[in-house]
């Protein structure tokens, strides 16, 4: 364990990164800086210095919407990696079932509330049928980038190359250069 002497004080190295952690975790389940300093604590000002030391990136957020994928949770763990802000991977089986959980009146409202949630990200990233894909620019109405798994309509999950995806979710944080 690396351990520091700081005056009369022993400090954990350990113990600092545990904290750091959970601290990291809990903001990321959606819990605001007050919530999570009040949880743990701590002053919300050292969350707040805490997010700023490890910033890699403010600005540009992405979203990923993709169906119908075989290996959604290869996918989903590249987006994560990756640090993608919004994703909804979904199988044949998931979309069905979100579709017909829900009435009419609440599958449109449900649909309308993602789309314009989707609307609020810079980038956007689509990954299923040429179809589709064209039906996600329209109501966009902003540049979306496809990454075509087939032709409409897709009945069956596509296995998506996981490379593919992070080569392109790198490539937009990087304007392409690599």
């Amino acid at each position: 364990m690396d351990f520091y002497r700081i005056g009369d004080k022993l400090i954990s190295y350990v113990k600092i990164q545990k904290s750091a952690k959970e601290i990291l975790e809990l903001r990321s389940q959606g819990l605001s800086q007050q919530d999570v300093a009040d949880k743990l604590g701590i002053a919300r000002t050292f969350i707040s210095r805490l997010e700023s030391l490890g910033e890699l990136r403010k600005g540009e957020r992405i979203a990923v919407i993709g169906f119908p994928i075989k290996n959604t949770d290869e996918i989903k763990k590249v987006l994560r990696d990756e640090g993608v802000d919004f994703s909804i991977i979904m199988t044949e089986k998931e979309r069905w079932d979100f579709v017909e959980e829900k009435s009419g009146i609440d599958l449109f409202n449900t649909i309308m509330e993602l789309a314009a949630k989707i609307r609020s990200y810079d980038t956007v990233v689509i990954i299923g049928s040429d179809y589709r894909i064209k039906i996600f620019e329209a109501l966009l109405d902003k540049e979306v980038f496809p990454l075509v798994i087939g032709e409409s309509p897709i009945t069956e999950d596509v296995y998506v190359e996981p490379d593919k995806v992070r080569n392109l979710i790198k490539n937009l944080k990087t304007g392409g250069k690599n």
